[in-house]
């Protein structure tokens, strides 16, 4: 692929601009700001919108020109936001039914007496309702990150859970997020998605895209986009992701790891 050639860098946000729920560290912010300045850039995140307010809008220096270059799906591109000029203004949102809601809810009822290994202990909430999706979080939504880190890095926790959820929502998509979480929308609502409306409201080619995210592996929440066959980069944590990010700022073709 040539950088050069993209006009719109697209990245997913927990792992891959961020620690899970965690806001942009100053480096990551300086960056972005530069890129919105030779790019236009989307985030597709699982998070709602106001946690992309906390972790990305509140700590990237604001320029109402660059901004209008930005543009955010939250809960995996069940809804799209972009920048008018002055305020945040939503574009389209996809929304869960009671009837959705509680099939969910009901699923996870099940499941949860047919694993054995989720913690007993837990910070907040288990589950999200963010409207558009619902999110599971293994250790509770404000477990801290160190505790994270080391209950599922491989994933393998989530993966069976994903597989019990399957059998009771095949109606949904389950997917494998952050590092203790799994997100669950309509089916076909997915990052694939957000890719797709970025074509059609930003009047983008497929080619003109790049995406960059931490989890595009099977069951992970990045790994829809390899159906719209875009070109895409797996990285392993931010600090690979602002490394690509100085590369496209800098001109070069590629990036090297």
């Amino acid at each position: 692929m040539d950088f050069r050639k993209k006009k719109i860098i697209v990245f997913d946000l927990d792992g891959t601009l961020a620690e899970s729920k965690q806001s942009l560290d100053t480096e990551t912010s300086k960056l972005l700001s530069e890129l919105l300045s030779v790019k236009k850039v989307a985030i597709i995140t699982g998070g709602g919108f106001p946690q992309l307010q906390k972790q990305v809008i509140s700590v990237v220096p604001f320029d109402s020109n660059k901004f209008k270059n930005f543009y955010i799906f939250p809960t995996k591109g069940a809804m799209m936001y972009e920048f008018d000029g002055k305020n945040w203004q939503k574009v389209y949102e996809k929304i869960l039914s009671k009837d959705d809601k509680k099939k969910i809810l009901d699923a996870f009822d099940k499941v949860y007496k047919e694993v054995d290994f989720l913690p007993k202990k837990h910070f907040g909430n288990l589950l999200e309702d963010r409207e558009s999706q619902f999110t599971f979080s293994a250790l509770g939504q404000d477990a801290p990150v160190e505790l994270k880190r080391v209950w599922d890095p491989d994933a393998s926790k989530r993966k069976i859970l994903k597989e019990h959820l399957d059998k009771y929502l095949p109606d949904f998509a389950v997917e494998i997020g952050g590092t203790t979480s799994l997100d669950i929308t309509q089916k076909n609502i997915d990052k694939a998605y957000a890719i797709e409306q970025i074509c059609i409201y930003l009047n983008m080619k497929i080619d003109d895209i790049l995406f960059i995210g931490d989890a595009i592996f099977e069951g992970g929440n990045d790994y829809s986009v390899i159906k719209t066959k875009v070109d895409n980069i797996d990285v392993d944590n931010y600090n690979e992701t602002k490394k690509i990010i100085r590369d496209i700022i800098d001109g070069k073709e590629s990036y090297k790891k």
